[in-house]
């Protein structure tokens, strides 16, 4: 069984191109259920900075080119995009590469922010949306709660965490830019999810003056907004609001923007021209792209806030050090269970034999009983068992030490806990083998 990452994230691919490889929420399930008539396990991670598809094959080694190629064509294909084009935006993993990268992501190593927590909540809602979809299966499930575990401690044996950082941090910080006090702003949130709801505590420790929040559900939105003494609105009232926001920052899961240039214009012809402080950080994109050829407008992406970021994360460097070598330690170790896995039709197969030989064995001692006495069914079963057990075994260590095999012989020496420490040896060869 072999385990494969392809994907694109904020490193690979520039946000135009994320935003055409985004899974919507409502598409997830579709897209999960298409991917198993190419892969037997599938999971797809996808938020504002990566897209991810992992996967799990039972096709050996020799196949993976083959693999891998046909996992690019189905997802240029479930997304309209040219396979050739995609696949220099593209990573891919493969075996213990995939298994560290999904590691390193969980533990936000792999993040623009390094070490951001958010990441683990959206690995544990792509989990559950493959669980529902039944396409996760047992690698892939037992590789995600593997990174949750890797994840939680590199959170506790290191400092990763301190210092938060985010994107969402990111934003207010550059809104505290454009404005050196919040406290006579009014900001508009767009959105109602969890990236939405941290820039509310955010803004909220910096004193904002007042903040709105627009969601598709206007009960969710007042819900939130409450929390911050806010306002909550429907997304159809986000006209009527625009004008009275300094600060608007969104995020939703919406395919198309949700705020338009004339939009914009509008607001800000009824502001007299005040600047308006814009960043959004969702993909799709929420705001369109031509709204920053406005005058009085400051519109940020994700990628724009690269910059703010770097100067909040010097003091995550020598954690992030520390929790690669945890990684290293924690691929291995699922390595092993995943190499012991498609191995355990060889154990079975072993154990099988085995017990056949012994009811074999043991019938006909049961039938040396009905004329002889119990010693002498039990020698014979002990006697009978032993030479057929240990058969196969001696005899390929007969011809080893025929042909030399020194490496087989050393092997059996563990295999069958025969080491006392001595110094390497070969097996002595009986007068039959000279």
């Amino acid at each position: 069984m072999s385990i494969f990452v392809v994907g694109i994230n904020h490193k690979t691919a520039p946000v135009a191109i994320r935003e055409q490889l985004a899974f919507a929420p409502e598409q997830m399930s579709a897209a999960l259920q298409s991917a198993t008539g190419v892969m037997d396990e599938n999971l797809i991670l996808s938020t504002c900075n990566r897209t991810e598809w992992y996967a799990a094959s039972q096709k050996e080694q020799p196949a993976v080119a083959q693999i891998t190629d046909t996992m690019i064509h189905w997802l240029a294909d479930f997304h309209h995009f040219p396979a050739e084009k995609l696949r220099s935006y593209l990573f891919i993993h493969h075996a213990d590469k995939a298994v560290q990268h999904a590691l390193r992501v969980a533990c936000g190593l792999d993040s623009m922010v390094l070490g951001e927590p958010q990441i683990f909540g959206q690995l544990k809602t792509a989990l559950r949306a493959a669980a529902d979809a039944r396409t996760s299966g047992k690698r892939l499930s037992r590789l995600m709660q593997h990174a949750f575990t890797t994840a939680k401690r590199v959170r506790t044996q290191t400092s990763i965490g301190t210092n938060p950082v985010s994107v969402a941090f990111a934003a207010v910080s550059l809104s505290k830019q454009i404005f050196s006090h919040l406290e006579e702003q009014t900001a508009l949130l767009v959105g109602a999810g969890e990236t939405i709801e941290l820039v509310g505590r955010h803004l909220t420790t910096q004193n904002i003056g007042h903040i709105i929040v627009a969601n598709r559900s206007a009960d969710k939105a007042v819900q939130l907004a409450q929390t911050y003494q806010g306002t909550g609105i429907g997304l159809t009232a986000l006209a009527d609001y625009l004008p009275q926001a300094d600060i608007i920052i969104a995020s939703t899961a919406s395919p198309l923007p949700v705020i338009a240039k004339g939009m914009v214009e509008r607001a800000l012809k009824a502001r007299k021209h005040r600047p308006v402080f814009m960043v959004d950080i969702a993909v799709p994109r929420d705001i369109e792209p031509e709204v920053a050829e406005l005058d009085d407008v400051y519109l940020y992406t994700v990628d724009d806030l690269q910059s703010v970021i770097a100067e909040n994360i010097a003091s995550r460097q020598q954690a992030a050090a520390q929790a690669e070598v945890m990684v290293q330690q924690e691929t291995q170790q699922f390595m092993g269970w995943l190499r012991a896995q498609d191995q355990q039709k060889l154990i079975r197969r072993y154990r099988e034999r085995n017990a056949n030989i012994r009811d074999d064995v043991l019938l006909k001692a049961q039938k040396i009983l009905q004329n002889k006495t119990a010693e002498e069914a039990l020698t014979f079963l002990a006697n009978t068992l032993t030479n057929k057990l240990t058969h196969a075994p001696t005899s390929a260590l007969h011809q080893a030490a025929k042909t030399g095999d020194d490496q087989l012989l050393q092997t059996a020496l563990m295999l069958f806990d025969l080491d006392d420490g001595q110094e390497k040896t070969t097996l002595p060869r009986t007068p039959e083998d000279k």
